[in-house]
């Protein structure tokens, strides 16, 4: 069933944002005028956005840190439990580790990894992004060391979302949450099972043994997800599942195939697995993601998955502002909007989508069929582009949405870190004044959040760079992870 969102309509009378719909033979396609749209410097804002990913690092740091504002914490995570669980990621401006989103950073991370490789180790990128997957990666193998039990979350978000303080001197409950057999969390594990197993890919080449146990790791997670099955609330309110766990089980079986080419897997894929069409791609919602990954296979000729063609078609059509069947909202100012808070995160979702895509079917000599008209590559491409350079400064605001990048960039970023100044680490804190003297504080961040994506502008194309306004400033780790891929082939693909 497609996913209905709205509708929407281009604004500006720039040639660069008009939209033209043209039909000749049947085939759809917009008119791409000489030097449409300047090009950024795609290269800086790739660097800046995995380092972003390093400044949400949790744990014992390396040597090689480079966000030199940050420093080790949350030293003590997993010791109600009698076990390791430091390192990992914060997903936020917060302090809480989730896995559900983690494990999607993780997973589309890796994604971006393997396909983009080339332009990566181009842009001197590859092995920061190698580290970042790896960061999750080792986590993940200690919220995984006892047998169908998946260490899910730490930190209690109530008690963190009452103090306003950086994680290097936060003082709030390390609470422990698990899923297990009679406390399933399908999503969560399966998602976990997908990062493990696209990141097991990554490092074949690199460390063998490391991706045995990584891959390993992966299979039992497939199988606990898919055997307990069960939606997983602990992680409400923030990151509760609304699409259900179908496309966790569909995404991580689909990677497992990618990673291992076991007939199970494949079984799975064409018998079992539900796959529906849907307009958008994020942490809670993964089909149109494992469609794409498996209409890949279809083109290098795995038989049994004509319909995920059928339904990564949808995706594209129901994105493109100039298909027959668009159903996303864009703003005036040719921005992708689905909901406030983080919205960001389904622009970058659909720009990794739509690049991934239309290099697929460039390469395969493929078309998307929007009903009876003909969508070329090229226009996924021009469109995932126009998605990216709107982020980078090209909108009505004529700003940057990417701390530290380009032209009046976001500097009251909604993070505890970033707002909060290095304080000694034993640091008397008084929860009641944090906010105070660090969250209310109108003015820049102490500490710049080089890299970080925030929310984003509303539907009518309005942003307010204020730190209490959390739908407009919060960064997340997934919004970052989703623009490695596009911002990757832009820096070796623009002129």
């Amino acid at each position: 069933m497609m996913v209905s969102i709205g509708g929407g309509n281009s604004r500006r009378l720039l040639a660069i944002l008009l939209v033209w719909l043209a039909v000749s033979d049947g085939v759809l396609f917009v008119p791409f005028a000489a030097g449409d749209g300047a090009n950024f410097d795609y290269k800086d804002a790739l660097m800046k956005s995995l380092l972003f990913l390093e400044a949400q690092r949790s744990g014992k740091l390396p040597k090689n840190n480079r966000v030199k504002w940050r420093g080790d914490s949350a030293l003590q995570d997993g010791q109600y439990a009698h076990i390791d669980l430091t390192g990992g990621y914060y997903d936020a401006g917060d302090n809480v580790k989730y896995g559900l989103p983690m494990a999607f950073t993780i997973t589309t991370l890796a994604w971006a990894t393997l396909f983009y490789k080339e332009e990566l180790s181009a842009a001197g990128q590859l092995q920061n992004s190698i580290d970042a997957i790896k960061w999750g990666t080792d986590y993940f193998l200690k919220a995984t060391s006892k047998h169908n039990l998946l260490w899910v979350q730490v930190g209690d978000p109530d008690a963190d979302h009452k103090c306003w303080i950086r994680p290097e001197n936060m003082k709030t409950p390390r609470t422990l949450y698990k899923i297990q057999e009679d406390i399933p969390g399908t999503e969560i594990a399966a998602e976990t099972s997908a990062a493990m197993a696209a990141a097991s890919i990554v490092f074949r080449t690199i460390d063998k043994n490391y991706t045995r146990s990584i891959l390993n790791k992966a299979k039992w997670l497939f199988d606990f997800a898919n055997k307990y099955k069960g939606t997983y609330d602990g992680e409400c309110p923030f990151y509760c599942s609304y699409s259900g766990y179908q496309d966790e089980l569909l995404w991580a079986g689909s990677w497992l195939y990618v990673a291992t080419k076991q007939a199970k897997y494949h079984h799975f894929i064409t018998e079992e697995a539900i796959s529906n069409s849907v307009a958008e791609f994020n942490w809670d919602l993964k089909y149109a993601g494992a469609q794409i990954l498996l209409t890949e296979l279809r083109f290098k000729g795995v038989k049994g998955l004509d319909d995920f063609k059928t339904h990564a078609d949808n995706f594209v059509c129901a994105n493109l502002p100039d298909s027959p069947f668009h159903q996303v909202f864009i703003t005036k100012g040719g921005l992708i909007h689905l909901r406030d808070g983080a919205n960001m995160q389904y622009v970058t979702g659909a720009a990794f989508l739509l690049s991934v895509y239309g290099d697929l079917l460039t390469k395969h000599n493929q078309n998307v069929e929007c009903g009876t008209s003909v969508v070329k590559p090229a226009r996924l491409l021009e469109f995932a582009k126009q998605q990216i350079d709107y982020l980078l400064g090209k909108n009505p605001l004529d700003r940057s949405f990417m701390v530290g990048f380009g032209k009046n960039p976001p500097t009251q970023a909604h993070h505890r870190g970033a707002s909060v100044p290095v304080l000694p680490k034993n640091f008397e804190i008084n929860c009641g004044i944090t906010f105070s003297k660090w969250l209310d504080k109108d003015g820049p961040n102490v500490n710049e959040l080089t890299g970080a994506i925030v929310g984003g502008p509303d539907k009518n194309d309005y942003f307010e760079d204020k730190r209490k306004s959390s739908s407009f400033t919060e960064p997340v780790t997934y919004c970052n992870s989703l623009a490695v891929g596009p911002l990757a082939r832009l820096s070796a693909h623009s002129t």
